[in-house]
């Protein structure tokens, strides 16, 4: 791994920085998305898709690298996560019945985002994120200038089941009428069971606990295991985007950043589509990198700032 063009200055990953502004998108039936918004513009605009059960606090840090690179930076709530409400009566269950909404939220939000300026238009987005981003992208969603797909969910890991017996169990829990419950536990009651999880996602225990403090200090934001339903959409939407997905739609410079110890997102997977596309640029990292690249310890999570500044200000010049 090449060393990071830069030494990232210090930065309040528990507070809103300044001169950003917090509201809400509404999409067409009214429901309201939690957006934010930093940055001058004088680089162009990008927009950042967060991943499943995530919200726009834990990015800030990154939020706010992009602002300071002259970035007007948007970014939102998945509809039922994070500040954009819930749509079951469980406050921590991570629900949706079909994908297919979450596609029509980001089109509608991203036409507003596309008509707010001028200068090249970025789309990025980590995990399920990187993955709405792709099936909206070959759905029809018109091209950015450029796109980063961070440890996109292009399919998912479902050890220790084989995928179609997990896909199995999915549809046959949502029959039984389980849909809209938690799909498994989520257990942080000790500092082991916090420290086994947190390994999953980063090797940084204090990016780690910032999650968790957001959490603790906003619990209305606060979300834990995903839905039956969602399990079920996951595993179908990301079938279907690779047997059935107009990839080559996906016509403009897109990075793809991955990592090989991934345990949430198979990494095979994500080789296979990135083959397919275009236009894309493929990097893996190794066993330094969890699945949230750009919440890991600082080596990894400089090293890939840097590659997406660097591909950006290549395939997106001012």
């Amino acid at each position: 791994m090449d060393s990071p063009a830069f030494v990232a200055p210090a930065f309040d990953r528990r507070a809103w920085p300044e001169g950003g502004r917090l509201d809400y998108w509404h999409a067409g039936d009214g429901w309201p998305l939690r957006r934010y918004r930093l940055g001058p513009g004088t680089r162009g605009r990008m927009l950042v898709l967060g991943g499943r059960g995530d919200m726009i606090e834990k990015y800030l840090e990154v939020i706010h690298h992009w602002a300071g690179r002259g970035w007007a930076v948007t970014s939102f709530d998945w509809r039922g996560q994070g500040g954009a409400g819930r749509l079951t009566d469980d406050p921590l269950c991570g629900h949706i019945a079909d994908f297919g909404q979450w596609i029509a939220d980001l089109k509608a939000l991203a036409t507003d985002w596309r008509a707010e300026g001028a200068g090249p238009a970025v789309l990025l987005g980590h995990s399920m994120g990187g993955h709405l981003l792709l099936r909206a992208l070959a759905e029809g969603l018109p091209l950015p200038d450029a796109a980063v797909a961070v440890a996109p969910m292009l399919g998912l890991r479902s050890w220790p089941l084989p995928l179609r017996l997990a896909e199995g169990m999915a549809g046959l829990m949502c029959r039984l009428g389980r849909g809209t419950r938690q799909a498994w536990t989520q257990k942080e009651t000790s500092e082991r069971q916090r420290r086994i999880r947190q390994l999953r996602l980063t090797h940084d225990p204090e990016r780690y606990a910032d999650e968790l403090w957001w959490r603790d200090h906003s619990r209305d934001v606060a979300i834990g295991p995903p839905s039956w339903d969602w399990v079920r959409e996951a595993l179908a939407s990301t079938r279907a985007l690779e047997e059935k997905g107009d990839l080559a739609r996906i016509a403009m410079p897109l990075l793809i950043l991955a990592t090989q110890a991934d345990e949430l997102v198979s990494t095979a997977a994500i080789r296979r589509i990135a083959a397919r596309l275009p236009d894309a640029r493929l990097h893996v990292y190794g066993k330094e990198a969890a699945h949230e690249i750009l919440r890991e310890l600082d080596p990894v999570r400089l090293d890939a700032l840097a590659r997406i500044d660097a591909f950006l200000d290549e395939v997106a010049p001012r």
